[in-house]
Parts: C-alpha cells; structure tokens; sequence
C-alpha cells in the first residue's frame, strides 16, 4: 500500500506514544528507549501489535533518537538499532506502513549552538540510508522545535531516498516553535521543500493544539497532520499521567479533521485506546478536499513576509554595484558594516534583503554563504539571494534559514535550466526578468511574451505562480525617456494577463539625471498604480519612503492610516530614528549588545575602558542591557536566536573586561571612430547605450556591437575598420573575465588601438589588472577618455 495514494482519500492514522507504552513496560529513567528493539525485542513487537489492533494505518519504527549524538554512548551504531527497529516493526505491520521515525538530534543548531547545518544534514542523511536499506516504507521528521534543522533533515530525506515524507513540527502555548517559528512561516518553508504531509505533533493537548491547527490548515496546500500529547502530564506518585482522556482527545481528532486535517495520531501520554477511540470517530466522516492556498510569500526561520495589495520593499544597499565602501567591507571581510548596513535597512522600512557578494577578486560562493549566515544571525528580515552564478545561488540557498527569493532568471533557455531546478528544490521565489538572447524589448507587449515564457517555462519545472515574481525592467529616462511608460504598460499587462506578482529596481529610471529622488519616487508611484507588488530600493531616500507610506493611506491599504500614523506621529521625536537612521545608533554599547554586533561589541568595549572602571561598564551597560533583551524575549519581540545571539555578545565583552584585570559640450570636439560593446556572455547593455548617446553627442562615430559580443567580432572589426579606442563594458562580475580575454586578444593580433573599460562592477584596480588602458566610472568619464585620447 502506497500511503500517497491515500492521501486526500480517507483519513490515515499513526499510532500513539512509544515512550509512553515501553515506560508502562519497563523503561526506566536514563534509559534509551532505542536500545530496546535490541534488549527486548518482543516489548517493542508486542507495541507494534497493540497499535495495529487499535486501526492504526501506519506503524512508527523506534527509532526517534537513533543518531549518532544520541547513540554514541550505548555501543550501538545508527545502522544497527535503526536496521532491527525496522524488522522488528514490519513483522507486526501486515498490511501496513512502516515509517522510519527521526526526531530532533539534540543539540543547537548554529548560529545559536555549535551544531552546523552540514553537520546535521549528514546525521540525518545516515539514519535516512539506515531506514531506507532497512526497508521502511515512509519516513516521518517529527518533534522538530527549529526549522533549520527541519530543513536539513527534510533535504537528507529527500536527496537519499524516494519516499513520501511527513515533517511536524512542535509548538509552545504562545503559538511558535523554540527557536519563534508560527505556522505560516511552518508551511511556507516545509510546502516550498516539497513534504508530502506537514503539521504539528507533541507540544500540547488537543484543545490548546486546536488553534494552531486552524492556522497551519488555512495557509496549507499540503495535507496536514497532527498528533497531540493527552493533555498535560502531571506526575501522581511515582508515575506521570496525562490529562485528555481517550474520548476527550477523540472528539478533538473529530474536530480538526472536520476542519480540514487528515492524518492523526497521537504523542506523549496516548496509548492503544487513545488511537482505537481516533479511528471510532474518523469512520463516518470524509476527508475534506484540500484547497490549494495560492500564498506568495518568503519568510526567515521567524518571520513571513506576504505579497498582496502592500508593496513589499527590498533594501538594495547590500549590493555592492556602485557602492564604494561596500566593496572595501568585502574585500577585508569587515562583517560589521555589512550587518549594520542590514540592520539600517530593516529599521528604515526595508520587508527584504538584497544580498549580493559579486565582486571578482574574491570568493564570491564563500563570502555569501558566510553573509547570509550573519545577516540571520541577528536580524529576522527574510532575503534576496543575488548572484548570476547558479553555484553561489544553491549554495546560499541550501544554508539558508527560511524561504527566499532567488535573484535572478531571464528568458535564456540557459540560465532558465541552471536556476529554475534550485528554486524547485527548495521552494523559492525567483525573479525572472523579461529579457532573452534579443535583450530587453522595447515593447511592453514583448516583455509580457518573454514573461509567459518564464511563467511557462517554470510550471514544467514544478514552479507554481506564486513563486514568480516578474521584473519588467526599467530602463533610464536619461537615454531611453519613449520607453519609460512601457516599463509601467507591462507591469499593468502582466498583472493582468500573465497574472503573477511584479517587480522593479526603480532607481536606474533617474540615471544621469539630476533630483534623482522625485524621479524614483514618481515612477514607483505610477508603477503601484499599475498593480506593482515590490521594489528594489534605497530605503534611506526619505522622499521614495514616504511616497509609498502616502500611498497605502490614500488607495485604502493602510487602513485607518495606522502604518502612516505610527511612523509620523511626534515626527519631530522621531525623525532621526525612522527617516534618517545612522549607523551611529550602533555605536552605542547597548545596541551592540541588542542586535547582537560581536565583531563591534569588543571594540567598543575597549574603548569605554579607557575611561570607564571595568566594573562600572558591567554594572552601568552590560547588566541592564541583558535585562532589556531579556524582557523584549518575554513579550515575544524577539526569540531564541536573538536572545542567544545577545548573550554571546555581552560574553565577548566580558572576555575583554576580564582579560584588562590581569566633472561642458559647447567647445568643438575631435571627432574619431570607437568601438563600444558589450562582451561575450553579458547581455546587460544599458550603460554602454547611454555612453553611446553621450559619446555621439559629442561628435564621435560609434561603431555600437551591441552586447554579448564574441572576442574575435571585436578584434575582426577593429582590424577592418582601423579603430584606435575601443570601449567595453560588462555589468556582472562574471564577465569581467570574458572582458579581460577580449583585451588579451586584441593584443595577442597586435591591434593597435587603446582599450577603455566601464560597468557597474569595475573600477581603476579591475581595469588595471585586466590590462585595459582606461577606466571609465561613467559615461561622462567615456566623453573625456574619448577627448583626451583623440586629441593626442
């Protein structure tokens, strides 16, 4: 029997407590329960046995804590209890299922513990081989308090065998895991890395679970499951009893399949009678049909950020394209600046993150997995994975704590297949923008052609809608001013037509252009007219913020103006904190210690040392600032990871108090011939188009490639056309190489001629290094190289 065939057919039903039934046998205190299905085998057959007699559907191994952290002090190894716990269990299963049980490994996962991501995917991945070689027929993932480690078992399961897996996850009384995950962001994350069943098992009774379960049913398009605890236990005498009893915790089982769960079972204090009363009450209902939710959303492990009418803003400033001390922070790997930088983002209003290590001389897969793993350490913002190399993207996105967006796809059949089986794997978002090996069409009409290709393109691959967001691109007013409203037309058609979320980088639209502001803010406004649902902004432009708090108040978004008030309320007080953040704010001990800055939080305390008694700075600071994070825990403002994170960083200040005891165009131009193209492999070509204009402006004769220009066309033409300046640009930093082999080409055919370089990812370093004769940081810089060079 295949239990996926049965889902959404007729109500399936696990069994109840192991520990509960071999403590009713034996099982003492300190005792591994695993150990038994080697010790005394017949007990745990003999459990089997009840279960099954009871109307349980599937059979649960014993093997919840068979790993190697858990098993290593028992002188048997996972393969052996796992191996035997499976016979023993399809012995007494008939016509059954048997599920390889995985509960949680038992350690903190980083960045609050020491147990790293990879580490528990390869302890899960062994107990997954064990059961899978041992002949189970499902593997459930159960008890999971962080989603993190979810994540790492649900891949383990994934990636080492074909069966169906279940994954719950358990809750406390305020309605989120341990480590502050809610039921929406459960079934964002679970849903998006493919689980045949999600839910929620242990935490509660049925009564106080039932709430929960209304939530996870009404985001969730995957069957649901639940298996509560009896009640609450209590101990009478020597023995602990629970409080629900079996027809109590069955008229609950009623209540939330009638609600629209479909598989049960029960947990810590149920019994054989608890599932025999479940199956009593299941058998004169039907399994409600499960609705398919449509949710757009990403999330962090805390946090789910949903698309709908709001527009939904992602910070660009951690991108270092034009962005100067970006790059230096990059290169020297000064974390710090990169996390406040986060950090002023999401305090100016940013909902997402844009994460970007695209920079040549270094690492780019290492320095992103390293920042995306910081940025979740102390800020529960969700992000924007940011690359053009699918290798950096899956790594990022595998070590990522949550459901991200992935930036980006294009209309390239190439970059469609590289990127589009990573966004399925793990149940991203992804960007995709309407350009293909043509460019970006002039035409709105044309970018909602290459949209419906994405959108169709993406479905063969698993990739609902939802996960689609579209960028219509802007291009500058500057240079392209007739095709700024088509950019506005083809996010109003693809709302409409191809019906999927948008998206839009507005700041490019002012370009060269001078009050920048109320270009952006103009354009994004006309652009929510039209349907918009995010944009790729800088949060620290007041007047693009406030256009768009303006706007939710005035189309009825914000209702009762309630975003709007609380952001502008006693703006005298405020405007330094809401609409013009510095990252002084972190200079400050105590908002070290609260967002959790440790690279910061040693220099700042040395130098308070300097004029503080160590004592007063632990008395004065450190004590009342655990306190504060302390009671911001308990209100539910910030979760574990925080508040460990918080106290790591008050622990490396403690250390150093410990260690101190002991740029006209009116004058004629030389006019001359250049060449200007975009190099093989990069199909981003509005800087090099504004050059051009700038360039003929001035007189000069451009010979215009175009983009993705093979080496031997830009020699060829060189030669035919005895060209003395060429001009090259490359947008990603990918291409910087293919740049760099056009130079050496020239070179190597002995073209006399000079060679400038320009693009967003460039700068004088690169330009030397690659061997070009010039750099130009923009197109009035190609004007003047063009100039000078001409003039000679």
């Amino acid at each position: 029997m295949n239990v996926k065939n049965l889902l959404g057919k007729e109500f399936i039903l696990f069994d109840g407590a192991m520990g509960t039934m071999l403590q009713q046998r034996g099982l003492k205190a300190g005792d591994i329960p695993e150990t038994f299905n080697i010790i005394h085998p017949e007990i745990i057959t003999s459990i089997h046995q009840k279960y099954i007699e009871s109307g349980a559907n599937i059979i649960t191994a014993n093997t919840f804590g068979a790993n190697e952290y858990k098993l290593k002090k028992t002188g048997y190894t996972v393969e052996e209890i796992i191996t035997k716990a499976v016979e023993l269990a399809q012995k007494a299963k008939g016509d059954k299922n048997v599920a390889l049980d995985i509960g949680p490994i038992g350690q903190l996962m980083e960045p609050m513990g020491t147990l790293s991501f990879e580490k528990a995917y390869e302890m899960f991945k062994r107990e997954v081989r064990a059961g899978v070689k041992a002949g189970c027929d499902l593997i459930l993932i159960e008890t999971i308090s962080d989603i993190y480690e979810a994540k790492a078992a649900v891949l383990a399961a994934k990636e080492n065998s074909d069966l169906p897996v279940f994954c719950t996850m358990t809750f406390g009384e305020d309605g989120r895991t341990l480590t502050g995950t809610d039921p929406l962001t459960m079934v964002m994350v679970l849903e998006g890395l493919g689980v045949d069943v999600l839910g929620i098992n242990c935490s509660l009774g049925p009564k106080k679970i039932l709430p929960l379960v209304e939530k996870i049913i009404k985001y969730s398009s995957t069957p649901v499951m639940v298996q509560p605890n009896a009640g609450l236990p209590k101990v009478e005498g020597d023995k602990t009893v629970y409080d629900c009893t079996p027809e109590q915790f069955s008229s609950y089982i009623k209540t939330m399949a009638e609600k629209g769960a479909i598989v049960f079972g029960g947990c810590c204090g149920t019994n054989e009678k608890y599932i025999e009363e479940s199956k009593k009450v299941l058998k004169d209902i039907l399994p409600m049909k499960i609705s398919q939710k449509k949710i757009t959303a990403v999330t962090s492990s805390s946090k789910t950020v949903i698309f709908g009418k709001n527009l939904r803003i992602v910070g660009e400033r951690l991108n270092p394209t034009g962005r100067k001390k970006l790059k230096e922070a990059l290169r020297n790997n000064k974390v710090d600046y990169i996390l406040k930088e986060a950090l002023n983002q999401k305090e100016e209003g940013a909902d997402i993150l844009d994460v970007n290590a695209g920079l040549p001389e270094i690492d780019e897969k290492e320095v992103m997995v390293k920042l995306v793993k910081e940025i979740q350490s102390i800020t529960n913002i969700p992000l924007q994975i940011d690359s053009s190399n699918a290798d950096v993207i899956e790594n990022a996105v595998r070590i990522y704590n949550g459901k991200p967006i992935i930036n980006s796809v294009n209309g390239t059949e190439e970059v469609m297949e590289k990127i589009f089986p990573i966004v399925k794997k793990y149940g991203a978002c992804v960007i995709g923008l309407t350009l293909d090996e043509n460019g970006i069409p002039p035409k709105a009409e044309d970018r909602v052609r290459i949209a419906e290709k994405i959108v169709t393109t993406a479905k063969r691959y698993g990739i609902p809608k939802e996960n689609i967001f579209i960028d219509c691109l802007v291009l500058t007013a500057s240079a392209q001013q007739a095709e700024v409203m088509e950019t506005i037309k083809a996010v109003k058609l693809i709302k409409e037509k191809v019906k999927v979320n948008t998206l839009l980088g507005v700041t490019n639209i002012s370009y060269g252009l001078p009050n920048r502001d109320s270009l952006n803010s103009t354009f994004l406004i006309m652009a929510m007219q039209n349907g918009l649902n995010a944009s790729i902004l800088n949060t620290s432009k007041k007047e693009i913020m406030d256009s768009i708090y303006a706007f939710n108040v005035l189309t009825n978004v914000d209702k009762n103006a309630q975003n709007y008030v609380e952001r502008y309320s006693n703006v005298d007080k405020k405007s330094a904190a809401v609409n013009n953040f510095s990252m002084n704010e972190y200079e400050k001990l105590e908002e070290i210690v609260i967002h959790g800055l440790k690279d910061q939080v040693c220099k700042k305390t040395e130098k308070l040392l300097e004029t503080m008694e160590c004592m007063e700075i632990v008395n004065k600071h450190l004590i009342p600032v655990l306190d504060i994070v302390g009671e911001k825990y308990e209100k539910g403002e910030i979760f574990l990871p925080q508040l460990i994170q918080s106290a790591e960083t008050v622990k490396e200040a403690f250390q150093i108090i410990k260690n101190n005891i002991s740029e006209s165009t009116d004058e004629k131009i030389s006019k001359g011939k250049i060449i200007l193209a975009t190099v093989k492999g990069d199909i981003h070509d509005i800087g090099k188009n504004i050059v051009k204009v700038l360039l003929e402006n001035y007189g000069f004769e451009v010979v215009d490639l175009g983009k993705d220009v093979p080496i031997e066309c830009v020699v060829e033409t060189a030669k035919k056309e005895n060209i003395k300046l060429i001009g090259l640009s490359a947008l990603m930093t990918t291409t910087v190489k293919s740049m760099e082999d056009t130079i050496k080409a020239l070179r190597e055919n002995k073209v006399n001629c000079s060679v400038f370089v320009g693009g967003a990812v460039l700068n004088q370093e690169y330009a030397d290094m690659i061997g070009a004769d010039y750099y130009a940081k923009d197109a009035k810089q190609s004007v003047d190289i063009a100039r000078k060079f001409f003039s000679n």
